[in-house]
C-alpha cells in the first residue's frame, strides 16, 4: 500500500487503520495527502484497485479571503499555525500525539487553491479503480458537505456522524 500524509504530518497513516485496505493494490491519502494520492491514481501505470481518500482537503467552496488569511498566518509564525491547526483536526476531541515535519508555503498554498475535477475522478474510474471517500461530518477543517456531494458521482462515500478531521470522535 501507498499512503500519502497530511500537510505537515508523517506517520498519521495510524489514524485510518479501522478504514484501510491493506493490499499491495491500494493507494490513500489523508487532506493534502488526498490530492497526491488521487493524482498518483491517475497518472501511473501500476495497477491499482482502491483509492482512498481520507477528509480530502476540500477548499473549493472557501473564499478567496480566507486562503490568504491561512498563508499569511502560515509565513508569520509556521509552528503556532500547526498548532492551531492541529487543534482544529481534533476538534473537539483533545490533540492526539502526532508526527509534525513542518511544511512549506507553496504546499499550503496548493492545497488551499486546489479544485477536485470531475475530468480527474472520471479518469480514475475509468481505469477501473475504486474510490472510497471518507468524510468526519463534525470535521473544522474543510467543507465536509461540499465534498460528500462531489465525490458521490465517483466513489462510495463514508461519512462519519461526529467524526472529525483525522474522522476520530469523542468518548
Amino acid at each position: 500500500m501507498i499512503f500519502y500524509s497530511g500537510f505537515s504530518l508523517i506517520n498519521d497513516q495510524r489514524f485510518f487503520d479501522a478504514y484501510l485496505v491493506e493490499s499491495d493494490y491500494t493507494v490513500a491519502g489523508f487532506s493534502y495527502g488526498a490530492i497526491k494520492a488521487a493524482h498518483h491514481a491517475a497518472h501511473t501505470t501500476s495497477r491499482i484497485d482502491t483509492l482512498q481518500l481520507f477528509s480530502p482537503a476540500f477548499f473549493q467552496t472557501k473564499k478567496t479571503s480566507f486562503k490568504r488569511l491561512q498563508v499569511s498566518a502560515f509565513a508569520h509564525d509556521r509552528k503556532s499555525y500547526i498548532l492551531r491547526f492541529l487543534e482544529m483536526c481534533f476538534a473537539p476531541c483533545p490533540v492526539q500525539e502526532v508526527d509534525i515535519q513542518i511544511g512549506e508555503s507553496d504546499q499550503l498554498d496548493e492545497l488551499l487553491n486546489y479544485a477536485w475535477d470531475e475530468k480527474l475522478m472520471k479518469s480514475i474510474v475509468d481505469k477501473g479503480i475504486r474510490i472510497e471517500v471518507y468524510l468526519g461530518l463534525e470535521d473544522a477543517i474543510i467543507d465536509a458537505v461540499g465534498a460528500k456531494e462531489f465525490f458521490l458521482p465517483y466513489a462510495t462515500v463514508t461519512t462519519i456522524r461526529r467524526g472529525n478531521h483525522f474522522l476520530g470522535e469523542c468518548t
